[in-house]
């Protein structure tokens, strides 16, 4: 990445960027642990460290992160003087840590296709999070590298979905599959007959084998992670895609809102075990305080990361760098 990308980059996400709001939570917070209300020298001690540690767990860093940072800065600091610099040195340094195992790729290229099947990627998360925004922009992505890409409106049930989707399939130059789409009503009652997802998307990976597409984007009902009914549906969904190719779904997409907070660690855990969750996307950065959760849902899971969401843009769904979401939360400039 060039000198000019990096800045750009970190525009984006920084000050009056992606991570603004998560950027002024988390340093107005440190600013109360030094004197005066600004970033002063002050001597480490289980006082000090104590305050630090509550306020990146505020920041939603997570308990492991703020453990880690506190157990560093006693073994290194304590009893010493400490100034800003050094608390964002250390605190980059341990985020970057957390962040790069987790910096994650979406490989479609038509290279990597086996045995003439398409890679099948399912979408799940709850209501609201951007799953089908999410899914939109990645089939903007892979078209604009001339994939050929089908989406499939699993969610059958709000036709405010499947109009979404299809506006995503309009600006793509993709190919879609729902239940509108393929003309499937009721001459009686005008409403759809096949509101039955797993039927439908069935329908639509042989579709997808018999015209050679090499991209399946699958697109799911919003789902309370404690509403069990609709997770049984969920994990019907990934038995019957394996029945079509049982190393499939290739991956299993977890789209979270990151304004949910502490909420986004149980989404995880319980989607991840319906489904089996292979990498996650986290959207709307750009409109929260909340950002460093992401740090704690890599340290509690280590899930490849495939994108985190900057803005509305199509170019706003960006690759997780480790080094440049560390320096933004901190509000280091880029280097370089």
């Amino acid at each position: 990445m060039s000198t000019n990308d990096k800045k750009g980059l970190f525009a984006r996400l920084g000050m009056k960027g992606g991570l603004e709001k998560s950027n002024q939570n988390l340093m107005q917070n440190l600013n109360t642990v030094f004197t005066n209300g600004v970033f002063t020298k002050r001597r480490l001690n289980e006082e000090v460290l104590q305050e630090l540690e509550d306020v990146l767990i505020t920041a939603d860093l997570g308990v492991e992160v703020a453990s880690d940072l506190v157990a560093r800065l006693r073994a290194d600091k304590f009893d010493k003087n400490i100034t800003e610099v050094e608390i964002k040195n250390v605190l980059g340094s341990l985020i970057t840590s957390v962040l790069t195992p987790v910096e994650g790729v979406l490989a479609l290229s038509c290279e990597a296709k086996k045995d003439g099947k398409p890679h099948i990627v399912l979408f799940v998360g709850v209501n609201g999070a951007g799953k089908t925004t999410s899914l939109g922009k990645i089939a903007m992505q892979y078209r604009a590298q001339g994939q050929s890409v089908l989406l499939v409106a699993g969610d059958t049930f709000r036709a405010g979905a499947v109009a979404q989707l299809e506006v995503w399939n309009a600006r793509a130059g993709t190919d879609i599959v729902s239940n509108v789409a393929s003309k499937i009503v009721d001459e009686n009652t005008k409403k759809s007959t096949n509101t039955d997802a797993a039927g439908l998307i069935f329908d639509a990976l042989l579709k997808a084998r018999q015209e050679n597409y090499d991209i399946v984007l699958i697109d799911t009902a919003g789902r309370l992670q404690n509403r069990n009914e609709l997770m049984d549906e969920l994990a019907k969904i990934t038995r019957v895609i394996k029945k079509y190719d049982a190393d499939a779904p290739h991956y299993v997409i977890l789209v979270l809102d990151a304004n949910t907070g502490q909420n986004a660690l149980e989404q995880t855990r319980v989607f991840h075990e319906i489904t089996g969750v292979t990498g996650l996307i986290m959207t709307k950065l750009d409109g929260t305080a909340k950002g460093g959760i992401l740090v704690a849902l890599a340290q509690k899971f280590c899930l490849p990361i495939y994108g985190i969401g900057v803005g509305e843009g199509i170019e706003d769904l960006v690759p997780l760098n480790a080094q440049d979401f560390s320096n933004a939360l901190l509000g280091i400039p880029a280097s370089g």
